[in-house]
């Protein structure tokens, strides 16, 4: 396997382990505007305060593990990506543990 694709698969499989997570409750995905609202302007924040570092010469990226595609400001897709797909991630896993928590009261 190319080192190059590791942080990019990293990132596809955790949305495939999460998926199955949206079949409970509301889900995320169902609701973007809603999950987008959560994730967007936290992952801007992030992302200039990575800009901010990278600039600085105080964060750096492996290059042999990520594609070497780089976003403006220069910053890797990847890193770009991963403040998507994890805050996703994250909300998919508190979403479907609060609705198995709510049926297991109400038994």
């Amino acid at each position: 396997m190319n080192d190059r694709w590791q942080y990019l698969i990293l990132l596809g499989l955790c949305l495939l382990i999460t998926a199955p997570l949206e079949l409970f409750g509301s889900g995320v995905y169902r609701q973007l505007r809603r999950a987008a609202w959560a994730v967007l302007p936290v992952a801007a924040v992030f992302l200039i305060w990575d800009a901010v570092a990278i600039a600085a010469h105080v964060w750096t990226y492996n290059h042999d593990y990520i594609t070497g595609i780089e976003l403006p400001p220069p910053i890797p897709l990847e890193e770009v990506l991963f403040f998507v797909v994890i805050p996703l991630c994250g909300l998919l896993t508190y979403n479907a543990v609060s609705t198995i928590l709510n049926w297991s009261r109400r038994r």
